[in-house]
């Protein structure tokens, strides 16, 4: 399974009491996908992620800006209540050999201090799943000052994926489109950090030791 990359806040000042402010603040600096704009589902949840949910709006039919998204909120808003979105985000992929800026799925998270245990000192007040790790980081170790492709390919793809990149055209184009998704992702950060009372953001994901060095390092090749 590929590894996912992640985006952890925490707020200054948090109480059950801003909690909904909050939320619909964080929310209003989602960089939603041109052609998928809103917020798709909505999930309200109760003291633990064993619990049964206390509500579930699907809203594929008509996504819901971070306002609405705060009115369906409002009523389930406690100290041990967690909020789970679905919402898309513009990131540059490779498509059968052609770059192309399509949606990808983020999905957030939003915890009460009271919700499992107080996950959120681990996890964040908030907590995005930006999606595969690799749209930051490139594939096969190709990219950055240090990079080490990978010697043995593990199957027909990514043989092919290698022998396409080792063309230095190719490759100049590969790190560009990485270094504009990592330039939208340190944007969405500064958002964020200009909407809320941020204590601490962090950058990390499931394979990267060091995601934020790793990313530092890619935006510095020329």
């Amino acid at each position: 399974m590929a590894n996912r990359a992640y985006l952890s806040v925490w707020c200054n000042g948090w109480s059950a009491d801003q909690q909904l402010e909050l939320l619909v603040k964080f929310l209003a600096t989602v960089p939603h996908a041109t052609e998928r704009p809103g917020f798709t589902r909505l999930t309200v949840r109760a003291v633990g992620p064993g619990e049964a949910p206390l509500a579930e709006y699907d809203l594929r039919a008509r996504p819901a800006d971070a306002v609405r998204i705060g009115e369906l909120a409002a009523e389930q808003m406690h100290a041990d209540s967690a909020f789970e979105l679905e919402a898309h985000w513009d990131l540059w992929v490779r498509q059968a050999g052609q770059w192309v800026l399509a949606p990808q799925r983020l999905e957030i998270f939003c915890y009460g201090e009271g919700y499992d245990d107080g996950i959120f000192d681990e996890a964040g007040h908030f907590q995005v799943n930006l999606g595969f790790e690799h749209l930051l980081t490139g594939h096969a170790g190709l990219l950055g000052m240090g990079a080490r492709p990978l010697a043995q390919p593990a199957h027909p793809a990514e043989e092919e994926f290698l022998r396409t990149m080792a063309q230095p055209g190719n490759l100049r184009t590969y790190h560009e489109k990485t270094r504009e998704n990592i330039r939208h992702v340190y944007r969405w950060m500064m958002g964020i950090e200009r909407a809320l009372p941020v204590a601490r953001i962090r950058l990390w994901s499931e394979g990267e030791e060091n995601l934020e060095a790793r990313l530092e390092e890619i935006l510095a090749v020329r």
